[in-house]
């Protein structure tokens, strides 16, 4: 089965572009969005609308395979890719990757991404990471239809892995609307919550942590009333390197901190998030990896995530091999093609580090129910309900995804 034609159009994501730089610095809000001067470039303002480009592959026998091209939220922070806006970035896919994939046969997912992956503009740069992204998710769905097999299936037989009909733990985040969207993540009952978006000190951290601490309490409370005795999900929270900010990434101060937190969540388990920024990778391995070391020596469960600075295929290896942290989030879009993902979510489980196939609410339902497959799959600690903050609307198309595959894998295997 040949690709005969690639089509491009523009879309929206299910949340916006946030300048990062900006907020941490501490633009006041303004209704939904925000007052003040964005700092980082090609924004126009601190919070716009989010982009996205739908690739489609026409196949000879008429399918249609496609995927969307999208950026994280906080796009250029971080050592990421610059915002990503489709006007400026689908004459790129029609005139320079399409010509690469029009003719070609649909036999090897991992061929074709690799082709994409390692291609390269005129001036010898990589295509945007939001481009190698959606490109890659029309091909693992052109290749999956060219079969007749589910994308699942695909990444199974290309990795050599074995099919287990069990479900991924769903992580929800909630946005700014923290407490109500709690109860929502709580009704439905998530594997994983709330996210809660803590990316300013004064605001929502508290100067000594105090606000951070006050709404741990206030979530294992909230679980416990609302969710009964055999409802235990994990608090996975990040922080955007605030608490960090708030105590001069002074480890030992953290370490205390962190003790607080603990205590505040029993009897749940406690994940943090980015809970410092280094401001750079090295520095930021470093730093990290300071206090995970420091929490065990101390006896302290709560496990800390690397996000920030932990953006390539490259970047995780190096936080793994490091052992940095107790976990990883391998944030989609920011990988550029999937089969990044699946290799890293590989990686990670090899060497002992938790694997969180993130993403951004910042993406769309297309690459929201790629992921699904691909955590099917690579079987990743828990991946992300994406896109959006809502809680309904992207915990129900990851949930019913997973179940959609779930249901036809057990099908096929009987």
């Amino acid at each position: 089965m040949k690709i005969i034609d690639i089509i491009a159009s523009p879309g929206l994501t299910g949340f916006y572009f946030d300048d990062q730089r900006a907020i941490k610095s501490g633009v006041k809000h303004d209704g939904f969005t925000y007052l003040g001067e964005p700092e980082t470039p090609g924004f126009k303002a601190v919070r716009q609308r989010g982009e996205s480009i739908s690739v489609m592959l026409i196949l000879e026998d008429g399918q249609v395979a496609s995927g969307d091209c999208a950026a994280v939220q906080y796009s250029g922070a971080g050592g990421r890719d610059p915002l990503f806006l489709a006007e400026d970035f689908i004459p790129i896919i029609l005139e320079e990757i399409a010509p690469k994939l029009i003719g070609q046969e649909l036999d090897s997912f991992r061929r074709l991404a690799g082709l994409v992956e390692t291609s390269k503009h005129s001036d010898g740069e990589r295509f945007h990471t939001a481009i190698r992204y959606g490109v890659s998710q029309a091909i693992l769905d052109g290749v999956a239809k060219a079969k007749k097999r589910t994308m699942t299936e695909v990444i199974l037989e290309e990795y050599q892995l074995p099919m287990i009909l069990e479900p991924v733990p769903i992580f929800t985040q909630t946005g700014d609307d923290r407490y109500e969207n709690a109860d929502k993540a709580i009704i439905k009952r998530a594997g994983v919550l709330p996210h809660a978006l803590i990316n300013n000190v004064e605001t929502k951290l508290g100067k000594n942590g105090e606000l951070l601490l006050e709404y741990v309490e206030w979530l294992r409370n909230r679980v416990l009333a609302l969710g009964g005795s055999e409802y235990r999900p994990i608090l996975h929270i990040d922080v955007y390197g605030t608490i960090g900010l708030a105590f001069a990434d002074d480890v030992e101060r953290m370490v205390d901190y962190f003790v607080k937190l603990e205590k505040a969540a029993d009897p749940l388990h406690l994940r943090i998030e980015g809970p410092m920024d280094a401001g750079s990778l090295e520095g930021q391995i470093e730093q990290i990896k300071a206090l995970r070391v420091a929490l065990k020596a101390r006896g302290v469960k709560v496990e800390v995530v690397a996000d920030e600075w932990c953006n390539t295929y490259e970047d995780i290896v190096k936080f793994v091999d490091a052992q940095a942290a107790d976990m990883v989030q391998i944030k989609t879009p920011d990988l550029g093609g999937i089969q990044n993902t699946i290799e890293a979510v590989l990686y990670a489980k090899k060497y002992g580090v938790g694997a969180y196939v993130g993403g951004s609410c910042n993406e769309t339902d297309a690459g929201g129910r790629t992921a699904v497959h691909v955590a099917l799959a690579a079987r990743p600690d828990q991946m992300l309900a994406k896109p959006g903050m809502g809680v309904d609307e992207g915990y129900m198309i990851v949930h019913n995804e997973m179940n959609r595959a779930l249901a036809l894998l057990k099908r096929a295997g009987k």
